[in-house]
């Protein structure tokens, strides 16, 4: 039996596959073939050795006087022909012999065991995948599958990144390789399982960056809040633990190569990095950027806040088509509202008195539209 052992150390050394659990498998699979021979009522003890591989198989039978179930019952007189002190309600061991399997019940036998591989195989790989549910595995590109694309993850696994679930404008060729976050790993009826895929979640740029910025993985720089628009534009707030760590900078990098490299990986998506603040104003200020801020109302119960910005900052603040805007509002919890310096003086939306209150000076600033995913850009960070 040796050789069995062999093989099964060699399919836990190349496919993972536990050897405990498939010599489980081969007990149960013994088991069930004794039925065909002894019927199902027998009672049937099976051990493999886990060293040497040797099985041993043994029938249950209670001791009766007068026996009615030859599966699972033996008389007095048999019992005591194979052990002298039997008595009446003991349960003797009779040794099964393998040779005295039926060709049909160790047909039976090797099939399930046959399966047990099977199923191990695919158990081993499941639990591969489930360990990396949210977080972010490469695939390959393999191709159309009508609007859907097959991905392969390894030799063995193939997925489907949805429609739905991929950045519009992405276009991809055969054999592209390509960062996917993990939504969720989940078993089917048949004992399969199915690895559902994205390009567009969010956390998908969360965990580029605890991969990219070696202060995030280590919780020195944490991510407090995330909004994304996939393929156009992300938002990130961050906080530093350490006054000494400017996190801004530490997500960024030496002349812009952190956020650069996850820049490539999103495929050309803009990516903001502000400073996240437990003043809600600042925060919402900050979540703004580029666009200066000249004051800001906020209404903590009500989760709104109302924002003045300089006449020629007004469509900076807002963004093309709302986005930037959306984005601070998503980023921060708050519905924002934006009015430019004429327009607040117009509606009331600030009075004179607050207004001459506040001592900043736009006049000689010039308009900058860069990202930080511009290398001047974040050089100056």
């Amino acid at each position: 039996m040796s050789e069995i052992i062999d093989a099964l150390n060699q399919l836990e050394k190349e496919k993972g596959i536990s050897k405990d659990k498939i010599m489980e498998k081969i007990e149960t699979s013994l088991v069930s073939a004794c039925e065909k021979d002894f019927g199902k009522d027998a009672v049937i003890d099976v051990s493999m050795n886990r060293e040497t591989g040797d099985i041993s198989l043994y029938q249950k039978k209670t001791v009766v006087e007068n026996v009615e179930n030859e599966a699972n019952e033996i008389s007095l007189v048999q019992a005591k022909a194979m052990k002298d002190d039997a008595a009446l309600g003991d349960e003797i061991s009779i040794e099964v012999k393998t040779k005295e399997f039926g060709r049909i019940a160790a047909q039976k036998a090797r099939s399930i065991i046959v399966q047990a591989i099977k199923e191990g195989e695919r158990d081993a790989i499941y639990e591969h995948f489930a360990c990396k549910e949210r977080d972010i595995i490469t695939g390959v590109v393999q191709r159309y599958v009508g609007n859907n694309i097959s991905i392969s993850l390894d030799d063995r696994t193939d997925t489907i990144l949805n429609e739905n679930e991929q950045v519009k404008g992405e276009v991809y060729r055969r054999g592209d390789r390509i960062k996917l976050y993990v939504v969720e790993v989940k078993k089917n009826q048949k004992g399969g399982f199915k690895i559902l895929v994205s390009r567009t979640h969010k956390d998908l740029v969360r965990k580029l960056f605890e991969r990219e910025v070696a202060e995030v993985a280590d919780g020195t720089v944490e991510i407090k809040s995330i909004s994304r628009e996939p393929g156009s534009r992300s938002k990130i707030a961050v906080w530093s633990n350490d006054p000494n760590v400017d996190p801004v900078g530490a997500c960024v990098g030496l002349n812009g190569t952190r956020v650069n490299t996850i820049v490539d990986d999103l495929r050309g998506e803009k990516i903001d990095i502000i400073n996240w603040d437990e003043d809600p104003a600042v925060f919402i200020e900050n979540s703004l950027s580029p666009s200066k801020v000249i004051s800001v109302s906020v209404d903590t119960e009500e989760k709104s806040a109302k924002v003045v910005v300089p006449d020629y900052q007004l469509s900076l603040a807002i963004g093309k088509e709302g986005q930037n805007a959306r984005l601070a509002a998503r980023l921060t919890g708050y519905k924002i509202d934006i009015k430019s310096e004429s327009q607040a003086r117009e509606s009331g939306f600030i009075d004179d008195e607050d207004y001459d209150d506040i001592d900043i000076d736009f006049e000689d600033e010039e308009y900058d539209d860069r990202d930080y995913d511009d290398e001047e850009y974040a050089d100056e960070e």
